[in-house]
């Protein structure tokens, strides 16, 4: 476990100075949109190609501009129209980036890129658009998907898709919605389309390591970005351009980053945990960021099969990220990023073995997206993703309170719901702070 991908955060900004609030976010209408209800993951087209697809990007930073990438570079008859983001300039530099490798692909007037925090809004409401990427920071997830299921968008949501269960609930909703009215929704779970990895699971569902008894999973890295407030920034604007460090926004490293293994496991495992009993801390962090440095989570399955997961981000520590299933006749190891996968016997002799690319597996969910569009079959996979995201959520509120947490408690009874009721461009927010165990509450 020791191979690290790049880390795929999302990124936004903003300009003008709207006000939004929950009931903008969840939309009032009755409208329903989506599509078909368990992950697909081809590698061949089955589309037809002659099928004009538009397409609109919803958060243009760094994430949205490789995802926009992947999905230009990958798909043939596809043209990007509109793009929203918090800061016009954001949407401008997306554009002419996009254009000096696509050119062919992207025609966005002036009058298509949005800013502000109903820029999404007015993408949502072209009626050219017929696929939107949502690329926001997380907590806005989703909402956004929510209003594009209503708006009959066919969607790519970057991952994670919830940072607490209130988030998680409107996340079924929508995949309910999307199934009923055929609007396909992917999302940014790559290692789903990793050819190593759905190698990996093809054979331990074969019986290649017998049964599962455990699995070590680990995405510990050495540290993540951080933005300075600058003064003129209200604490609305600062959060949004800080977002990582916000735990409504990012959910902490557990829920936005580490997500990719803890979607692993349960892919692995073919259900979410049971229960999570975790721990961890903070040493190293700005004083005004709400992130810990580090979660270490006891993940109990069905079947009692015991993971052990650890996420850490801390400068000079050692590097450590990918996944090792342990079974009564062998040992998997799935490696991050394009380290590949092997299994050994009990001998540890390999038996098995297979190279990925991770590089390839961020396309091929585009391209997935596109084909299952236009061959009228449309893939809605929110809720493996929202499950896995809520996973992530559940060990995260485990460690934050020092209780053991359970899979019933976090979906059928928890009330925690960390988006803010009113949000405005120049508003005032609740001074940061960190969870302290023992005194911070579950809920």
């Amino acid at each position: 476990m020791n191979t690290q991908p790049t880390p795929r955060t999302s990124d936004t900004k903003h300009e003008t100075k709207p006000t939004a609030s929950r009931r903008t976010f969840l939309g009032a209408g009755a409208a329903a949109s989506v599509a078909i209800p368990t992950m697909v993951h081809s590698s061949r087209a089955q589309a037809q190609e002659s099928q004009p697809l538009k397409l609109a990007i919803v958060g243009c930073g760094g994430r949205g501009r490789g995802a926009i990438n992947d999905s230009l570079t990958i798909n043939d008859n596809i043209k990007l129209v509109a793009a929203a983001d918090l800061y016009a300039q954001k949407c401008d530099e997306m554009r002419r980036l996009a254009a000096r490798s696509h050119a062919d692909k992207v025609d966005v007037a002036d009058e298509k890129m949005y800013a502000g925090l109903d820029g999404y809004k007015r993408v949502l409401d072209d009626p050219d658009v017929d696929v939107v990427l949502l690329t926001t920071s997380p907590g806005f997830r989703p909402y956004h998907i929510m209003e594009a299921v209503e708006a009959g968008k066919h969607v790519f949501a970057e991952k994670p898709s919830c940072v607490d269960p209130a988030g998680y609930r409107v996340c079924l909703e929508a995949h309910r919605k999307a199934v009923a009215s055929g609007t396909a929704i992917v999302t940014g779970t790559q290692y789903r389309r990793q050819v190593n990895y759905q190698g990996a699971v093809d054979q331990i569902r074969s019986g290649a390591i017998g049964d599962i008894v455990s699995a070590v999973t680990r995405y510990c890295s050495s540290g993540i970005w951080y933005k300075n407030r600058k003064p003129e920034m209200s604490d609305t604007e600062y959060q949004l351009n800080n977002w990582m460090h916000f735990i409504w926004l990012s959910g902490d490293q557990i829920t936005e980053q580490a997500v990719h293994n803890i979607d692993a496991m349960n892919w692995v495992m073919d259900s979410p945990p049971a229960t999570a009993y975790a721990s961890g801390g903070r040493f190293t962090r700005p004083d005004d960021s709400e992130m810990w440095d580090s979660v270490s989570v006891d993940y109990q399955y069905p079947g009692n099969r015991a993971v052990s997961f650890m996420c850490r981000q801390i400068p000079g520590s050692e590097g450590d990220n990918g996944n090792v299933i342990y079974g009564t006749q062998g040992t998997c190891y799935i490696a991050a990023g394009s380290g590949g996968s092997r299994i050994l016997d009990r001998t540890g002799k390999e038996v098995w073995s297979m190279e990925g690319s991770i590089g390839a597996a961020y396309q091929q969910e585009h391209k997935d997206l596109v084909d299952s569009i236009r061959s009228g079959n449309p893939i809605v996979e929110l809720k493996d993703t929202a499950e896995s995201s809520l996973t992530a959520v559940m060990g995260r509120m485990s460690a934050y309170t020092g209780q053991k947490v359970s899979w019933e408690f976090v979906t059928k009874e928890s009330t925690l719901d960390l988006f803010p009721k009113e949000l405005t461009w120049d508003g005032e927010r609740p001074a940061p702070q960190h969870a302290v165990p023992g005194a911070t509450k579950l809920t």
